[in-house]
């Protein structure tokens, strides 16, 4: 082995290891590629441990009944509206927190992460009194079937009664991440995750004087997981472990800080919700094709989700570096950063692919044996995986805009490709022309492959790096 390829392990050994201490949160000056590295690993690490709880909890619920693991479907799919509002606001965070850090202010970003929780706080608060009064009207208008709404309603009850848990979870880690603090938002989600993996068994099937709630028993050891994560992160904000440091006095609404929140946060949430209503319709169609497809379409999604939210840490990563960059008034630079974080992310994804297309089939049998769910399951995950490439580039373009303060641009860009194009193509596929579940996989790849064409092209005319945040 060569000595500069021995010095170029060292460098990464060390590297990984101060990324994951987090000793570096100014991601202005030196190499770009180190910035990226520092910010991604935290971030990937982040979102693998978010997705790892949706896979506990499916490969546990599985043990229970294929209506269950339905019940987890659909609610996610109405909970995806909570992370859309969630991420919407976060997106927010992000962007104006790493303009401040860029402009070496970092109380003025202390003072954007207070408005932020306010906002977060009373969202989650109305959508906990809904999911609290109606669960099982939620599920019936999702296309649940009598019976799974009698057993899984608990679910769905719990979960969205304690969405403040997501809410501030999402929100938190959005702050420490714009911050360039990465690595706090990382171990939060590691306690998170750490202790939903040990209470999932314990709260479904019962241990010693705690009873079997069954599939309930997923929501309350999540909503316990997610609510210890964020009695760490707010001790970290204010006893001041991180550049942010939240003070008494701060804890006042301030409206300019809050109405300019409120403008970027608007932008953010309506292209979420338009992205993620438009994934509440494919499940509606799927339902069309009962319990079993509907399962097997729920596990692939689920395993997708597993490698889309570490792109999701390098889309994020892409963000802060755009935010903190256009703060210390370097566009070139922001925009540089971008075009690398994307082309790492569709390596990634290259490779993932070629998994998911060759052992698809073996991948789903992890969670399940039932023929149908198999069948369904492999197939929805290798058509999705046959656009990964262009996920890939997608979702670093997409957040550089969030980044910059630019949550217009995705919006529009959310609208044309999902409920324009998608939602049309997947119902005319799937019911008119009697393609089955096969026309709603295709859909979702079109889609994604549409996406990744537009944003490039818009992200190319440059007039994100005129906003103003």
């Amino acid at each position: 082995m060569s000595q500069d390829h021995k010095l170029s392990i060292k460098q990464f050994y060390s590297y990984f290891k101060e990324a994951l201490k987090g000793s570096q949160n100014d991601f202005t000056t030196g190499s770009i590629r180190k910035a990226i590295f520092m910010l991604s690993i935290p971030m990937i690490l982040e979102m693998l441990m978010e997705s790892i709880f949706a896979i506990v909890d499916i490969a546990f619920v599985s043990q229970i009944s294929t209506n269950a693991v339905a019940t987890i479907g659909l609610t996610e799919s109405v909970v995806t509206l909570v992370y859309a509002v969630a991420i919407g606001v976060s997106m927010a965070a992000t962007a104006m927190v790493a303009r401040r850090i860029g402009e070496k202010d970092p109380e003025g970003a202390s003072k954007v992460a207070v408005q932020a929780l306010f906002l977060g706080v009373f969202i989650a608060s109305i959508v906990s009194v809904i999911g609290i009064m109606y669960p099982k009207e939620i599920l019936g208008l999702m296309g649940g079937e009598p019976e799974l709404i009698e057993e899984g309603y608990g679910y769905t009850q719990i979960l969205l009664g304690g969405n403040v848990t997501i809410m501030l979870l999402f929100l938190i880690n959005a702050i420490f991440r714009g911050a360039g603090n990465a690595s706090i938002a990382m171990k939060a989600l590691i306690l998170s995750n750490g202790l939903n993996i040990i209470l999932d068994p314990i709260f479904i099937f019962g241990l010693g004087p705690i009873p079997a709630f069954g599939v309930e028993g997923a929501a309350i050891a999540t909503t316990i997981g997610r609510g210890s994560a964020v009695l760490f992160q707010l001790g970290i904000l204010f006893y001041g472990w991180s550049v942010i440091k939240i003070k008494l006095k701060d804890l006042v609404i301030q409206s300019k800080i809050m109405l300019n929140l409120l403008k970027i946060s608007l932008g953010g949430i309506g292209q979420f919700i338009i992205g993620t209503s438009s994934w509440i319709f494919l499940m509606r169609i799927m339902s069309e094709f009962g319990s079993d497809v509907l399962a097997g379409y729920t596990i692939a999604i689920r395993v997708v989700m597993f490698t889309l939210l570490p792109c999701w840490g390098m889309s994020n990563a892409a963000a802060t570096l755009v935010g903190q960059n256009l703060g210390a008034k370097q566009p070139e630079r922001a925009e540089t950063s971008v075009w690398k974080t994307g082309k790492y992310n569709a390596w990634f994804m290259g490779i993932v692919s070629v998994i998911y297309l060759v052992f698809a089939k073996e991948i789903i049998e992890l969670f399940t044996s039932e023929t149908v769910v198999v069948v369904n399951g492999a197939l929805c995950l290798q058509v999705v995986a046959a656009g990964y490439i262009f996920y890939g580039y997608a979702m670093v373009i997409i957040q550089s805009f969030n980044g910059a303060g630019d949550t217009k641009t995705p919006t529009y860009i959310n609208f044309l490709c999902f409920w324009l194009f998608q939602l049309p193509f997947a119902y005319l596929m799937a019911i008119h022309f009697e393609f089955g579940p096969k026309g709603v996989f295709w859909a979702i790849t079109a889609a994604e492959v549409l996406i990744a064409i537009v944003g490039m092209l818009v992200f190319k005319r440059g007039k994100w790096k005129a906003v103003k945040v």
